[in-house]
């Protein structure tokens, strides 16, 4: 008897999980969980018939009868990289470039019904818009007007993407790459250009320097005739005061012609008073005759 009661027990904790689980399941079947930012589309023998944005659970009795379609659609913000776009500038190089993508579904209906598959088409349209735009550039333009350039395609772009029910928030363009010996080549012309500067910019060093040198030649040489003009002032003062003394100036002039008279012998003028005319300069001064007063 005892047996039996617990075969009995154990029976109907097998019918009690199987009526759950079996609860459970219906309840799936006949219902539809929706996310938050997730659509809901229902289609019955490919129409749509209806469109669920509310979050939680909905009933809907055919849920699993074949000729009934459930597509679920994110509205959340989605990003995609377009990887190695391959694009020939104005000059012919090859350039590839990745562009980023941040985008989200606008409306569900025409981003699934309205094209066949949207992320290739976008994919393909921002490539085709990316080679447009950049093909009548230079690679110098695109390295610096990336972000000019990249509103610019997101610009043309928008109007399709619009149509497919998908607003595109953010186009970025970046890594923008050439192939290996259009880099080698690109950096042999660089080099070129930067030895060109160099030699432009020490050229118009030296014209600097020698202008500098020509400019200061002419002011010391403006200086220097300037003292030469003055000389011959300081020494008429200084023959002014050689002929108030008669016998110091006849004296002097003696000094001088036996000076010329042997220029191998040193002759030194010794004996001026402190304040009168230094010997060296009394060496330089040419005779003169005696004044009337002699």
């Amino acid at each position: 008897m005892t047996l039996n009661d617990d075969a009995l027990l154990l029976i109907g904790f097998v019918l009690g999980g199987s009526i759950i689980s079996l609860s459970v399941m219906l309840y799936r079947l006949l219902n539809i969980a929706v996310d938050e930012k997730e659509v809901v589309l229902v289609s019955r023998f490919g129409r749509l018939q209806r469109s669920i944005d509310v979050p939680g659970w909905h009933f809907m009795w055919d849920r699993s009868l074949p000729w009934v379609q459930v597509r679920r659609v994110s509205t959340r913000l989605e990003c995609r990289t377009i990887s190695g776009v391959v694009v020939n500038d104005a000059r012919g190089t090859t350039v590839t470039v990745d562009v980023f993508l941040e985008f989200r579904i606008l409306d569900p209906y025409k981003a699934s019904f309205a094209v066949v598959d949207w992320e290739r088409a976008i994919t393909s349209l921002v490539s085709h818009s990316v080679t447009s735009a950049l093909g009548n550039r230079q690679f110098e333009d695109i390295l610096s007007d990336r972000s000019s350039l990249a509103d610019s395609v997101r610009r043309e772009v928008t109007d399709e993407t619009n149509r497919w029910g998908i607003g595109l928030e953010r186009l970025m363009i970046r890594s923008v790459t050439v192939l290996p010996e259009v880099s080698h080549e690109m950096m042999r012309s660089v080099a070129a250009r930067i030895e060109r500067w160099k030699a432009d910019i020490e050229e118009d060093g030296r014209q600097r320097v020698a202008f500098l040198e020509a400019k200061t030649g002419r002011e010391v040489a403006q200086l220097v005739a300037e003292a030469r003009s003055q000389y011959p002032a300081a020494m008429g003062r200084a023959f002014d005061r050689l002929k108030a003394s008669p016998a110091v100036c006849k004296a002097y002039n003696e000094l001088y012609e036996l000076s010329l008279m042997h220029p191998q012998r040193t002759i030194a003028f010794v004996g001026f008073a402190e304040g009168e005319i230094r010997p060296v300069d009394a060496a330089m001064i040419v005779p003169m005759k005696p004044g009337p007063s002699a």
